[in-house]
């Protein structure tokens, strides 16, 4: 009897274990990654023989890839931009080919450097102006910024020919795209954006920790004062559904209206909100609070980090013709990545509930770091510090 028991704790302190390995994992992962995460935002017009364009390119990214702070005081200033304008003009243009489809290069040159503001901060603009040997069917398009030293980086791509539109999104494992000038398959620019949105979610770790954190006591019920094993897998599982539901839903209307143009908030306000969204939830399962009413607090809580996923297309700036095209894509792609975690979750969870080290290990000091790390967040973006360097 007594070996029975102690396999049985054995196996929930494994599970416990693994769930709070995963757990640690995701709180390991750079900081800087809560927000935005690296995007570089291409545009090329073609007009028979001519390519003209413009290429915007974060200046963290380039400080990081060049080296922008003379001084180092971690402070970027216009004449330090300035001074480097050679290398960032040919740093950009050694990462960047642009051919025909008969094989032959477009010879590209940067016309203009300025800078502008995005959601998550300054970017250098690069005016791009390039000829091609004969007019081309179809563009090539290699694209190798940043990979070398941040493989999560992607580059999105806005080509326009004539009336047509087309997207691509580049990745470290997909570096070369063929894009017609006819125009896209509107299915591959669909899957663009599906890929793009399960990656967002998979590297968006402020959206992650804020799931995790409703979903940690749902294999529970606080009964008596205290979280205890919940009694069975379907009321689990019904339980997630609805959080996921709730959080989709929510997301899902303030991605829209924002992408849409209808209604917009300041990216630091929002930022700061997604930072109080996770720190609360993770308090709730210290302290509960709502833990009936976790799946509305999914959905107040989503309609803001609805906007943090609007950061993302907004700044692509497409045209209206593509806009529920991407928006589409983009959400399904993000309802994807959240189910995957959720799969991986919550067998796993459910099968170690009724252990002690679940509770204590998993649930406690798994809500506790998540609380720490969001309160470190919530100041960063509230009074613009970096307390944690990327």
């Amino acid at each position: 009897m007594m070996c029975a028991q102690w396999r049985a704790q054995w196996r929930g302190l494994k599970g416990a274990l693994a769930l709070a390995l995963l757990l640690s994992s995701t709180l390991a992962a750079p900081p800087a990654l809560a927000h935005k995460p690296s995007d570089s935002y291409l545009i090329l017009k073609v007009q028979g023989t001519q390519v003209t364009g413009q290429w915007d390119i974060a200046l963290r990214d380039l400080d990081m890839a060049i080296g922008l702070d003379a001084d180092g005081n971690g402070e970027l200033t216009w004449d330090e931009v300035k001074a480097r304008h050679p290398a960032i003009a040919a740093y950009a243009l050694s990462r960047l080919a642009v051919g025909v489809d008969q094989g032959a290069a477009c010879t590209m040159r940067v016309s203009e450097q300025l800078l502008d503001d995005h959601s998550d901060g300054a970017y250098a603009v690069l005016r791009l102006a390039g000829a091609c040997p004969a007019a081309p069917a179809a563009i090539v398009v290699d694209y190798r910024l940043l990979f070398d030293i941040d493989p999560q980086h992607k580059g999105l791509l806005r080509l326009e020919h004539d009336a047509s539109t087309s997207t691509a999104i580049f990745a470290a494992d997909t570096p070369r795209q063929v894009l017609t000038l006819a125009g896209a398959s509107r299915w591959r620019q669909f899957g663009d954006y599906v890929r793009h949105g399960v990656w967002h979610i998979w590297i968006g770790f402020d959206h992650i920790l804020f799931l995790l954190a409703l979903l940690l006591p749902a294999v529970l019920v606080f009964r008596d004062g205290a979280w205890q094993g919940g009694a069975s897998a379907r009321a689990a599982a019904v339980d997630v559904l609805k959080i996921v539901t709730a959080f989709t839903l929510a997301h899902s209307i303030t991605l829209s209206l924002a992408v849409l143009g209808v209604l917009a908030l300041p990216s630091r306000l929002v930022e700061a909100a997604i930072a109080l969204s996770v720190l609360l939830a993770a308090l709730n399962n210290l302290w509960p609070v709502f833990q009936r009413r976790r799946a509305a607090a999914a959905f107040a809580f989503g309609l803001l980090h609805g906007f943090g996923f609007a950061s993302v297309l907004l700044d692509l700036g497409l045209p209206v013709s593509n806009l529920l095209l991407s928006l589409v894509g983009f959400n399904v792609g993000v309802e994807l990545g959240q189910l995957a975690i959720v799969a991986l979750f919550l067998p796993l969870a459910f099968a170690v509930r009724n252990s002690a080290a679940y509770r204590k290990l998993v649930l406690a000091g798994g809500s506790a770091l998540i609380a720490v790390v969001a309160t470190v967040w919530l100041l960063e973006r509230v009074l613009d510090l970096k307390i944690i360097s990327p």
